[in-house]
């Protein structure tokens, strides 16, 4: 095995220094050749003489890239290629060979290989192919990404926040992420929905070692049940009725980066244990295979769920909660962070009138009190949307004033409890959307079925 941090290659771009790959020839000249030719290119490189030690290989270690010989003593390249992909090996293959006929070239794309080269082959050759099969894949993965986020009603995500405030509360969560931003030890975050978990989430994998890789936010309150198994491990061709094509998940995807499992409490009670051997094994297992895929990436959770509680209710497991339950980083709610709402209606307003190109409006006295008053059941998620409709209708005091005085009437008490306040949240969201669930949740950033249960208890 060659194990080697590699600066970027000037010629073949940043991503052939990150990558790992796996070299099958049975001619240790080649394979020696190969090895000089990548050893300073790249990140990792590991050999083997034969199909059964490759197979080896694989089983052990994620490879971005493997380079494989076909004609070898025992099994051949193409008949082995054609067993890792059937069993669920998603990394890309380029299939060397002396003899260059088209039946081999069309059996090789057909087995799965993504590039074919013909020996003998100059380096820029070689690195060439390797270089495409790394940009497609990052593309790939990039786009299925990417897919998956717009799909999800909490996609509105945070993307130009940063963690703004003065408040002791918001300091204090800013120090604990720079202390464990750099360490791979996995983080639960808490609190209220639109109190920027994201935000935080996207802040530990900045400041880690892992920045230069993905970032990977997955809802488990946004896949529907039947499919999520699918979209996290990946399936094989013919694994269910609508499996057309074989696909790598959403956890593979993440290789070298993070994974940022938001509302963890709504995942399914059966995937749970299935995560739970994940996070212990590092291994995944697509579905309608018999064979478990290693895989490297760091996992972030996010809830606004009581977990312990869940717990005692038996909807969550116990050994997963404590797996995940290793540092756990408590969003405050934005009523509880004092002056840090003009701080963020302030870089909201910059933000927001650069984007739509028109001019900011005014905080004046009386909307800063009102802003300070105000409960913000929403969060900063309903901060940021407000001072949106205000740039665009450019009457910032009455958009306030009124967004405001709807939601501050209060009981015979004079006070208002917090659940009375997350329903007449909910209930104005889905009077302004007519109905729509769906958008409903899109614009609180919380699950369809988070509201479907809310308007259930209120026998709406």
């Amino acid at each position: 095995m060659v194990w080697r941090e590699s600066s970027a290659d000037p010629e073949f771009g940043p991503w052939l220094a990150g990558a790992s790959i796996l070299i099958v020839d049975d001619e240790p000249g080649m394979r020696n050749f190969l090895v000089k030719l990548l050893r300073p290119r790249c990140k990792r490189i590991e050999e083997a003489a034969n199909a059964k030690e490759a197979t080896r290989k694989v089983e052990e270690h994620p490879f971005d890239v493997v380079i494989l010989d076909n004609i070898m003593p025992g099994q051949n390249g193409l008949d082995w290629l054609a067993e890792q992909r059937a069993s669920g090996f998603f990394a890309d293959i380029i299939l060397m060979t002396a003899y260059a006929d088209l039946e081999t070239a069309i059996g090789a794309l057909r087995a799965g290989a993504v590039d074919f080269i013909i020996k003998p082959f100059r380096s820029n050759q070689l690195l060439n192919a390797i270089s495409r099969c790394l940009d497609r894949a990052r593309l790939q993965r990039e786009n299925d990404v990417l897919r998956h986020e717009l799909h999800s009603p909490g996609h509105q995500s945070f993307l130009r926040d940063r963690l703004v405030g003065s408040s002791r509360a918001i300091q204090s969560v800013r120090d604990t992420v720079a202390k464990v931003a750099p360490l791979p030890t996995s983080v639960l975050l808490t609190g209220m929905s639109g109190t920027g978990k994201e935000v935080v989430a996207r802040s530990l994998h900045s400041l880690s070692s892992r920045a230069g890789k993905l970032f990977v936010p997955i809802n488990c309150g946004a896949i529907p049940a039947d499919m999520i198994e699918s979209e996290l491990f990946g399936h094989l061709k013919g694994a269910f009725t609508s499996a057309g094509r074989a696909r790598e998940g959403l956890f593979m995807h993440a290789h070298g980066g993070t994974i940022f499992l938001d509302e963890i409490g709504d995942l399914p009670f059966l995937l749970q244990s299935k995560l739970l051997r994940v996070l212990e094994d590092r291994r995944v297992r697509p579905v309608g295979s018999e064979r478990e895929v290693p895989f490297d990436a760091r996992f972030i959770f996010a809830t606004n769920a009581d977990l312990a509680r869940r717990v005692d209710e038996g909807s969550f497991r116990a050994d997963l909660y404590f797996r995940i339950n290793v540092v756990q980083i408590a969003l405050p709610p934005l009523k509880e962070r004092g002056d840090d709402v003009l701080e963020l209606a302030s870089m909201f307003m910059r933000e927001f009138s650069r984007q739509l190109g028109m001019p900011p409006v005014a905080i004046d006295e009386r909307a800063r009190t009102a802003l300070r008053r105000y409960d913000w059941p929403g969060n900063i998620r309903e901060l940021r949307n407000l001072i949106e409709r205000a740039v665009i209708l450019g009457a910032f005091p009455a958009v306030l004033g009124n967004s405001l005085e709807r939601h501050e009437t209060r009981g015979e008490d004079g006070r208002q409890t917090l659940a009375d306040v997350e329903r007449r949240h909910i209930l104005a969201v889905l009077r302004e959307t007519g109905g729509d669930r769906e958008e409903a949740a899109r614009r609180l950033g919380i699950s369809r079925k988070t509201i479907d249960r809310k308007c259930a208890s209120w026998n709406v």
